[in-house]
């Protein structure tokens, strides 16, 4: 069966539909690594998810997704930007996300860590409110039985004078909290309300505010999450943490090679990507876990074009594309998001998805994959 795709050059592509592939299921967590995937949220269909409006939210399809993500052994990473914090989700529906997500994980016996933040407040006026607006979600999260992820703040963006005030916040946090965090150093490739980070746009100076930061409280961070998209930096901070602190890569273009390690050091994995390719990053994982590295290189280099893709700048817009996999593979109804996001990519851009996870062989049924791809076409006057 064949499918005809617009191109980015303006022409028409064949694509020959793949046989689907069987992938083993793997319900406990791996043991090479700790792999978090982070999850998008699905949009009721029915709602009015306007710009601006309150999230409608999909909670049967959305939590589906979820156990999705549990049965290939991968644990949650629970209201990020993936799922479109200050993008759309709105602090109560953060609350019941994060509630209702910490429920399925503990039904599975597997990890979820959810982020805290200070999104829920409009204006914050100085580094005092931002501690405080913290202390609120970081105490909410804590309540539902997640682990926290300390999420940058746009806030403390705007608010901070120097690196001494962002030390002064993060400090009072981690002084608190109940269980061992993870700190989130989210790129402004990823949001560029957060530029200059740290207290600097150079990012060997900020990295050096961060490393401090983390080696005076190393015993109160389970590990930092790093969405910079830079291998050659990950590897280097990777190599200055102190022992015992994960590096979490959220790097959505290199991953594969940052998981595998030099046979030195390697990095676990929080990543969006793995909302996309759950069922063969759990089959690369597995055979991680066996010591086959050739197995693992050979699950993980299908998935990578598909990730590049999906990320391309501007890459905030990722979302899109995760929501608009999860539409092809029958995770949810319709085509929709929250805040009416899914008219931030074009049609070539999605046209391209669905070609790049035809040839990974990530449709689970890929006639039923065409069938919504024609007709999502001809909606749009995609029409040969």
């Amino acid at each position: 069966m064949n499918l005809h795709l617009p191109t980015a050059d303006g022409t028409w592509a064949e694509i020959v539909l793949r046989e689907p592939r069987r992938w083993r299921e793997h319900p406990q967590p791996h043991s090479s690594r700790t792999a978090f995937a982070a999850a998008h949220v699905v949009a009721d269909p029915l709602g009015d998810n306007t710009p601006g409006a309150p999230a409608a939210v999909d909670w049967e399809s959305t939590l589906a997704f979820r156990r999705e993500l549990l049965r290939y052994g991968l644990g949650i990473a629970e209201a990020m930007d993936t799922a479109q914090r200050n993008m759309g989700l709105d602090w109560p529906a953060v609350r019941e996300l994060v509630r209702r997500s910490a429920e399925e994980a503990r039904a599975y016996d597997a990890r979820i860590a959810s982020g805290a933040g200070t999104d829920h407040l409009d204006e914050i006026a100085d580094v005092d409110g931002v501690i405080a607006a913290y202390e609120e979600q970081v105490g909410f999260v804590e309540s539902c039985g997640s682990q926290v992820i300390v999420m940058a703040s746009r806030h403390l963006a705007r608010v901070a004078r120097s690196a001494d005030d962002y030390r002064r916040v993060y400090e009072a946090i981690l002084r608190q909290v109940a269980e061992p965090v993870i700190l989130h150093w989210l790129g402004e490739a990823f949001d560029p309300q957060l530029a200059g980070y740290w207290g600097s746009t150079d990012v060997a100076t900020a990295t050096e505010t961060f490393l401090d930061l983390v080696r005076e409280h190393s015993a109160k961070v389970d590990g930092v999450k790093v969405s910079l998209l830079s291998a050659e930096h990950e590897r280097g901070l990777r190599a200055a943490l102190p022992e015992g602190v994960r590096l979490y890569t959220g790097d959505d273009f290199n991953y594969p090679e940052l998981i595998r390690g030099d046979g030195e050091r390697h990095s676990d994995a929080l990543l969006g990507a793995f909302s996309l390719v759950a069922p063969a990053a759990s089959a690369a994982l597995s055979a991680l876990d066996e010591g086959d590295l050739a197995t693992y290189d050979a699950e993980m280099a299908p998935t990578l074009p598909l990730s590049r893709h999906v990320f391309t700048a501007p890459t905030f817009y990722y979302k899109t594309g995760i929501a608009f996999m999860s539409w092809l593979s029958g995770h949810q109804p319709g085509f929709t998001m929250l805040g009416g996001l899914q008219s931030a990519r074009s049609v070539p851009h999605l046209a391209r998805i669905f070609a790049l996870a035809n040839e990974a062989r990530l449709l689970p049924d890929p006639e039923f994959a065409a069938h919504r791809m024609r007709l999502w076409l001809e909606a749009a006057g995609a029409v040969r």
